[in-house]
């Protein structure tokens, strides 16, 4: 009996035993994934806690894109032909002024009108004068018709005879000197009215009504057509690489932007500036594009494509005065780099500099590194992937 309970006491030791060896066991084994561990032990080998990313951020490779060459100039817009309407008559008070600055006009459309009365008073004298001047030459052909037929009967010498006839001859002068002065007397009368040499708006107004003027004031002027063009300025070195119809992007003081078309090149270049003009057609006054008439404007000359590296507006930080790109380090660290830019297309942005083969530039979140920054790189979130929760949101919204 007294062996039986040994041998239990001893069994009781040996369970609890194993169950404190166990218990050990289970509050020293390692928990966590192994990259936890190894953080661990990191933490317990040096002391610190381990790096966390700056931020979350998307990666793109620079991109070859097809864009244009173009060449810059400066230069002003002006009127494609200025026409410069004046008065031709002479002492003539004006009764009417029928147009204003930018009505628009048609070929012969009166402009103003005269008053007609001291010109339709010389008309009338003019009138009266040649029809006294066929009177006088009627009875004097008579004269010289009856001088011929008794010229045989020697009734009368050769010289009064040859007085008829030079009478008569005066005569018809003077009926042709009385036709020619109402001839010019009723284009007098015509010229009271003012009309449009041509199609065109009116760009200045100097006529007023009641005014006496001379002939040959200004009035009016037309630009003519309602056409416009630009003066551009192009270096002789560049002149050589724009040719007549080369496309043209204008962009003048007031943010107004339009396309034209190079009409002609200057034969000469000026020898101070070294520059030669050159023509661009812009749209019409008419099209009421924004650009007017002796305004300042910029623009390119549109000279062909060709393929470069681009990359991503987003991706471009201008800091302290250049342009910057955090490149994507084998460790997730970015490294800051000085890029020069170029040439834009819609969201893209030309990199002249050179970059590393195969690099990648922060996209999003670029903005908000510093230079040896770690991130966390996810894959970007195509446009129509983002806008579909967007659109399934609202379409239960709409459900709702």
């Amino acid at each position: 009996m007294k062996t039986m309970k040994r041998s239990t006491l001893v069994i009781a030791l040996l369970a609890l035993v194993i169950v404190a060896v166990a218990a050990v066991w289970l509050v020293r084994k390692p928990s966590g994934t192994p990259a936890e561990q190894a953080a661990a032990a990191a933490k317990a080998k040096d002391g610190a806690p381990a790096p966390k990313p700056a931020l979350t951020v998307t990666v793109a490779k620079p991109e070859a894109t097809e864009l244009t060459v173009t060449l810059s100039a400066n230069g002003n817009v002006a009127a494609w032909q200025e026409a410069v309407v004046g008065s031709e008559s002479n002492g003539l008070r004006l009764a009417e002024v029928r147009v204003n600055v930018g009505d628009v006009v048609k070929k012969g459309q009166v402009l103003a009108v005269f008053s007609p009365e001291t010109v339709q008073a010389d008309i009338a004298q003019s009138r009266a004068s040649l029809a006294e001047a066929r009177a006088t030459a009627a009875d004097a052909a008579g004269n010289a018709a009856r001088a011929r037929t008794l010229q045989a009967t020697g009734a009368l010498s050769q010289q009064q005879i040859n007085q008829y006839q030079t009478t008569e001859q005066t005569a018809k002068a003077r009926v042709e000197a009385a036709e020619a002065v109402l001839a010019a007397q009723q284009v007098r009368g015509r010229n009271t009215q003012v009309l449009a040499p041509d199609d065109g708006v009116i760009s200045a107004r100097t006529a007023t009504v009641g005014s006496v003027v001379s002939a040959g004031t200004e009035l009016f002027r037309l630009i003519r057509q309602g056409r416009l063009e630009w003066r551009a300025e192009v270096t002789s070195a560049e002149l050589a690489r724009i040719a007549v119809g080369t496309p043209a992007f204008v962009v003048s003081a007031s943010g107004a932007q339009v396309r034209g078309k190079v009409r002609s090149i200057a034969p000469t270049v000026d020898p101070q500036t070294r520059a030669a003009l050159v023509y661009v057609d812009l749209p019409t006054v008419l099209q009421n594009t924004g650009v007017k008439a002796g305004m300042f404007a910029r623009g390119d000359f549109e000279l062909g494509r060709s393929s470069a590296p681009t990359v991503p507006q987003a991706s471009i930080v201008p800091r302290d005065g250049f342009n910057n790109v955090f490149v994507l380090q084998p460790d997730n660290r970015v490294v800051q780099r000085k890029v020069q830019t170029g040439r834009r297309l819609d969201d893209r942005i030309e990199i002249t500099s050179a970059l590393p083969e195969g690099a990648q530039v922060v996209v999003q979140g670029a903005g908000f590194l510093n230079d040896g920054d770690l991130v966390r790189v996810v894959a970007a979130t195509p446009p129509a992937a983002a806008a579909q929760p967007a659109k399934s949101a609202a379409s239960a919204a709409v459900a709702k």
